[in-house]
């Protein structure tokens, strides 16, 4: 077991890291210049005697915890290209796209300096790593635009970046969810029972009380509150109405002595249950307890139908409530691509990740050897 601070996302550190400028780093305005020619050809290779690029450029998208240039060293491609990794957090991207016959860099990415005026420099990625939420809570912290412009250039990434769009709102992933428990049953897929009102003029919950009111898409225990009444009820609806026509949903409290998280990485599962021993309702946030658990048939079969979802998840978790005075278990929630890690374990899940996004690269950059071409 381990005692720590617990959030929705991995801990972060003061800063985020980005790698210096690679080879294919260059000034802004000759990249630009470069990029919008309408010369085709494939750019010639820096590297003597070679007819094609050398590496394979991955941008991973993660401003807290881990290095991944570290992670990711040493590894090569199926067709013997090195992988360079450039890696930033959302907040320090730019991102432009083009069409097929517009250009021959259809992404291309410029990556503001940090804080210190280190890193930085202007890229075309051939794959993207997402480990980070594009939208937080605030105003301020809304990347869409850079996701948007990652799916207009057809960017491959890990997660899907249809799968990261359709995160970006709860309702959506929701609906996904209710479509498993209609298929396979509640007793098999136990989802917790939600209502979702598109504004507070429609706020007529019909359930019982207290119950957890979700305003808006924010995570991490933001935007969330415990009403235990309807007078209660009625007082919220009141806040609901000057939040500038956010949605929200409802559902029945349940007290709940732990949750556990079942954690899915491309073949590769992790179970473990946090105890909170702060006192706060809200079991993914303040101080907890931590224990691996075994993966019960359940837990597999939940991780399964969620990972299907969106046209597939190579990472997602899916969070569990376990009922302290019936013993149930209900589905709260599924997450994707920025699903934190169990701490003690983040050197080998980092691993399965790699490995993960290296096959899918594979697929993505590499043809398969035939004959012709070996």
């Amino acid at each position: 077991t381990q005692q720590r601070k617990q959030s929705k996302g991995d801990p972060a550190p003061p800063q985020d890291k980005v790698q210096q400028p690679t080879r294919r780093g260059r000034g802004n305005m000759d990249f630009f210049r470069r990029s919008f020619q309408s010369d085709k050809d494939p750019p010639k290779s820096t590297e003597p005697g070679e007819g094609k690029t050398t590496s394979a450029l991955l941008l991973v998208i993660q401003a807290d915890a881990y290095d991944w240039a570290s992670i990711f060293r040493g590894v090569r491609l199926r067709d013997g290209r090195t992988v360079e990794v450039v890696q930033a957090g959302w907040e320090r991207l730019l991102v432009s796209a083009n069409s097929p016959s517009m250009s021959r860099s259809a992404l291309l990415v410029d990556v503001k300096p940090d804080a210190k005026g280190d890193g930085g420099g202007t890229y075309s990625p051939d794959f993207v790593l997402v480990r980070n939420e594009a939208r937080g809570a605030l105003s301020t912290q809304d990347c869409r635009n850079a996701l948007f412009g990652m799916m207009y250039a057809g960017v491959p990434a890990v997660n899907t970046l249809s799968s990261i769009y359709s995160f970006l709102e709860r309702p959506v992933v929701q609906a996904a969810l209710n479509g498993i428990e209609r298929r396979l049953g509640g007793s098999s897929f136990p989802l917790i029972p939600q209502s979702y009102f598109a504004g507070h003029a429609t706020m007529m919950y019909g359930s019982g009380f207290p119950c957890v009111l979700k305003v808006g898409h924010a995570h991490a225990g933001l935007g969330k509150m415990r009403v235990q009444n309807h007078h209660d009820w009625e007082d919220v609806r009141s806040v609901v109405a000057v939040t500038d026509g956010k949605y929200c949903t409802a559902e029945p409290f349940i007290e709940g002595d732990f949750d556990v998280r079942i954690q899915k990485i491309g073949h590769h599962y992790r179970a473990y249950k946090r105890m909170s021993i702060s006192g706060n309702w809200k079991t993914n946030t303040g101080c907890s307890i931590i224990e691996e658990v075994d993966l019960s048939p359940n837990y597999k079969l939940w991780a399964d139908e969620a990972s299907k979802i969106f046209g597939g998840l190579d990472i997602c978790t899916v969070d569990v409530v376990h009922d302290s005075k019936t013993e149930k278990e209900y589905i709260l929630e599924v997450n994707g691509t920025s699903s934190g890690l169990l701490p003690e374990r983040s050197d080998e899940d980092n691993g399965h990740i790699r490995d993960l996004t290296i096959e899918k690269m594979n697929a993505a950059l590499c043809p398969p050897r035939t004959v012709g071409n070996v």
